[in-house]
């Protein structure tokens, strides 16, 4: 599938040949394809079915953009796909590099401006950060344009660590076991929300990115600003990776395999209606893994 040359979309002209970047190439594939399976993304009964693909510039929507545009070449995604990048009006934005780029690959695209960086500056306090305001004012944008273009979705750049840091972040400063889900339906009920990168290591996204040589922008708007809770939380999981190499997947496959009855929430589980010879009412306790 992946080693003819000849037969592979523009996004993917000039991969590099070695095997690395091949097995590279077909771990990520497969992930995204795992990710729109497991999750029911593609809806068979339905007649049309197309996504905006939010393109920031950085290398995780750069890999989304690259491997779904892959899996619809090969006849494996049967969707219509629109890439969209919001200009958010930041200063020094190189607005011309990803319209250059997706003519050049020959991607259909939108690209929309709304200054944004005028309003969170303004409602934003000084030495807060800027995520949550940012980001409510670009999903509104996005939710807009795809109505606007009649897509059924909006799909976003998140990949596995995203999703584990947002997980922690919730454990740690929220209260509560909740992350970032790979598919919801937004508030308004008519936009289906995908995330089919959920299976992606960020490692990966960031060695296919650069490997293809795409033209990489760098957020400058909140990434710059210091002590960001996600920061934290990522340096904490980067120890965690470093002492026991392997243990992000081992996290990530847990958020895959909740308990109810061995957590603590009465809406998740009817601890209270629990009675002796109904065994099967809740599972047998688990064993504790050794610590090593």
């Amino acid at each position: 599938m992946f080693d003819n040359a000849d037969d592979i979309h523009p996004l993917f002209e000039g991969a590099p040949k070695s095997t690395e970047f091949k097995k590279l190439r077909k771990r990520i594939v497969q992930g995204v394809r795992e990710a729109v399976e497991h999750y029911g993304m593609v809806e068979p009964a339905a007649e049309k079915q197309k996504w905006l693909v939010c393109l920031s510039g950085g290398k995780d929507s750069y890999t989304l953009l690259a491997v779904l545009h892959e899996l619809k070449w090969r006849g494996l995604l049967p969707v219509e796909l629109l890439a969209c990048n919001l200009d958010q009006g930041q200063p020094g934005f190189p607005a011309t590099v990803l319209p250059e780029f997706l003519e050049r690959m020959g991607v259909p695209h939108r690209i929309e401006y709304q200054d944004t960086y005028s309003i969170v500056k303004e409602k934003v306090p000084a030495g807060r950060t800027y995520c949550a305001l940012c980001s409510r004012l670009r999903r509104g944008n996005l939710y807009r344009i795809a109505r606007e273009e009649g897509c059924t979705a909006v799909v976003l750049g998140h990949h596995r660590d995203d999703i584990l840091e947002t997980f922690f972040m919730n454990l740690f400063h929220g209260g509560r076991l909740a992350t970032m889900p790979p598919k919801l339906v937004n508030e308004e009920g008519d936009l289906f929300l995908f995330r089919p990168l959920a299976h992606v290591a960020e490692a990966d996204c960031e060695k296919f990115a650069h490997a293809m040589k795409y033209p990489i922008i760098p957020c400058d708007l909140c990434g710059s600003q210091d002590g960001l809770q996600r920061q934290q939380v990522k340096q904490i999981l980067d120890g965690w990776e470093r002492n026991s190499p392997g243990r992000r997947q081992v996290m990530f496959r847990a958020l895959m395999n909740a308990r109810p009855s061995h957590l603590l929430d009465p809406k998740l589980f009817d601890f209270a209606g629990l009675s002796i010879g109904t065994p099967k009412e809740q599972e047998a306790e688990p064993e504790i893994p050794e610590l090593r």
